[in-house]
């Protein structure tokens, strides 16, 4: 199957922002009161095939976005996107967050989705088992960037997850290539793509 017939999870722009009264720009932390009425409207997710959404600016897909900590260092995992891989706009940056696009999972709520979804990213990316990452994941908050070709039509769940770095393995090495910075070195990184370039302040 095309990655572009893959059915995804997406939510409506106008009930996502409500009627745009909750839109923000960058990121916005779990405990702000918008990202809570944003992330209630998930409920009310569609399931639309991705080579249609990527043109159509009435809905959001839903991405989630793991920022990867080692446990003991605290230092952050950090990589370049190759020519092989992924989102060809995207090609060539720096990024802190691993993710994708969301299915639907039968029987489960839209919240138990967004972990599942994020734990098997994690597994085919880096390889953390899956187990391990819905233990570990935690939510901190959303990403909106509605200036850029590619965020217009996406909107990032962020998680935080915290591993041992040394089980750490790219699955992908032809499409993503990684490192390990302190809090300090990745900040100082300056060729992220844009949702990274928001998670600055928290890195």
């Amino acid at each position: 199957m095309s990655k572009w017939d893959e059915q995804i999870l997406v939510v409506n722009r106008v009930e996502l922002f409500n009627d745009e009264e909750n839109h923000f720009y960058g990121f916005l932390a779990k405990e702000d009161e918008k990202v809570k009425k944003i992330v209630n409207t998930f409920v009310s997710y569609e399931v639309k095939r991705r080579g249609d959404m990527e043109e159509d600016k009435n809905y959001k897909q839903l991405i989630s976005y793991v920022i990867v900590k080692d446990k003991e260092t605290k230092e952050v995992l950090v990589y370049k996107r190759l020519v092989g891989g992924g989102e060809a706009r995207l090609h060539g940056k720096a990024s802190v967050g691993i993710g994708g696009h969301m299915n639907e999972i039968e029987d489960k709520s839209i919240y138990e989705m967004l972990k599942i979804n994020a734990a098997r990213e994690l597994n085919e990316e880096i390889g953390v088992q899956e187990d391990y990452a819905l233990e570990n994941l935690h939510f901190i908050g959303l990403i909106n960037d509605d200036n850029s070709e590619v965020g217009e039509v996406h909107i990032g769940a962020i998680y935080e997850c915290e591993v041992n770095k040394d089980e750490i393995e790219v699955k992908e090495d032809d499409t993503l290539v990684i490192k390990w910075a302190t809090s300090a070195e990745a900040k100082m990184e300056e060729n992220y793509e844009t949702w990274s370039e928001f998670l600055k302040p928290i890195m």
